[in-house]
């Protein structure tokens, strides 16, 4: 009975593998035609006959499945199927379909890069952003594809896949650093970039070149993470953003523009201490810089710090004498002065000695903010600075500059 039992299996097994071998050759004879149509419903039925379990058809199924796949135009399925193939027969060390299927993987992987260069070049960054991932997919050693697909991406302004590509480049490690080999010219002194190490060397060692160099480019790490961080703040996750631009500044201390947006990224927080701390660590870091002063300036005048607002005004002039929005800042700090003693000028009404005091301080006001004013004024005339200007000089009772003023006032109003 146990006889029968065998006998019978064999028979089912004999059967099973006599159907998919038939199947296969329908699916070679169709690819023959490009009848992909055909030769992927041949292909199926295989698979439902398991033939990628038997040894002996399993590589044949992958080499037609991936045949059958390319002509369908869907390379990562095909990619697939090649790379398993290669597998199996590395591991049976049996090696009919290697050379065949290793030589259309690169093609496909060749022809995909190729048209997402061409792509990119045309400045459809949509379709050249799959194409370097597909890229990247059918060769996964190849990281840079990934890389160019999340730049690509982020020029097309596709913020979901940009951001999942550039976390896929940090989870691989990738820092797209290229190593170059150089060496000078003996004959002309230029310096001169070879394709390897060895033809540097040989040159050398010919002594048709001198002075050999290792060149390393800068690690693309503290980028690949600034951008994740831009396309958070985008998406309006700014507390991730600051997270993730904490980890660029990490990676690349010395970077005064990834200061410079987690402070940006603590005005969307609203989050001025801790904005006005990294104004204060940027200026250590580019101490001529006048924008940094004046940000500096506007933190500390809105946190009641006046006098301090007022040096770093004061700064940002002396590094830039035309800098318009800090002679007006700095000339609305001193005015600030005003709306108290105007306070105090109402308390004291019936008390002649006080309320002229009180005015004579008034005026004092005027006339320090008044060089502020004038210069801001004299590099760009704009209703805000006229009407100021009109409401001094007719305090300080400077006549000629107050009809001036009130002609142009109307002037510009009309």
């Amino acid at each position: 009975m146990r006889k029968q039992v065998l006998a019978l299996v064999l028979g089912f097994m004999t059967m099973a593998s006599f159907a998919q071998k038939k199947e296969l050759k329908t699916a070679e004879k169709a690819l023959k035609s490009q009848d992909y149509a055909t030769a992927l419903e041949a292909i199926n039925s295989a698979k439902a006959l398991n033939a990628d379990t038997d040894s002996k058809l399993s590589t044949k199924f992958y080499f037609l499945k991936g045949q059958t796949f390319v002509g369908k135009k869907d390379y990562k399925v095909a990619a697939k199927a090649f790379t398993k193939l290669l597998d199996i027969e590395k591991e049976t060390n049996k090696f009919k379909y290697t050379k065949k299927a290793g030589a259309e993987l690169n093609r496909l992987i060749s022809e995909v890069s190729n048209r997402a260069i061409d792509l990119y070049g045309k400045k459809d960054y949509k379709n050249a952003s799959k194409d370097f991932y597909l890229t990247y997919v059918l060769s996964p050693a190849d990281t840079s594809f990934l890389y160019n697909a999340a730049i690509s991406a982020t020029q097309h302004k596709d913020l979901d896949n940009a951001l999942s590509y550039y976390k896929q480049l940090v989870k691989v490690g990738y820092e797209g650093v290229v190593i170059s080999y150089a060496a000078t010219s003996v004959e002309t002194g230029e310096e001169v970039v070879f394709g390897n190490k060895v033809m540097r060397d040989f040159a050398v060692k010919a002594k048709s070149h001198n002075n050999p160099i290792v060149k390393r480019t800068a690690s693309k790490k503290g980028t690949i993470i600034k951008e994740m961080a831009i396309i958070l703040a985008e998406q309006g996750k700014v507390d991730e953003a600051v997270i993730e631009i904490k980890k660029a500044r990490k990676a690349d201390p010395t970077n005064l523009n990834l200061l410079l947006m987690e402070a940006d990224f603590y005005i969307k927080l609203n989050k001025m201490n801790e904005f006005g701390q990294l104004m204060k660590e940027a200026v250590v870091k580019d101490p001529t810089n006048p924008n940094l002063y004046f940000n500096l300036g506007v933190v500390t005048y809105n946190q009641k710090r006046t006098e301090e607002a007022k040096k770093y005004y004061l700064k940002a002039i002396e590094l830039k004498s035309n800098y318009i929005d800090a002679y007006m800042n700095l000339a609305i700090l001193i005015l600030d002065k005003d709306s108290i003693i105007i306070e105090e000028m109402n308390k004291n009404l019936s008390n002649f000695k006080i309320y002229d005091e009180l005015e004579l301080q008034q005026k004092a006001v005027y006339k320090e903010a008044l060089p502020y004013l004038e210069k801001a004024y004299s590099l760009k005339k704009t209703v805000d600075t006229v009407r100021t200007l009109l409401n001094i000089y007719e305090n300080l009772e400077m006549e000629e500059k107050s009809k001036e003023f009130r002609v142009l006032w109307k002037l510009m109003r009309e």
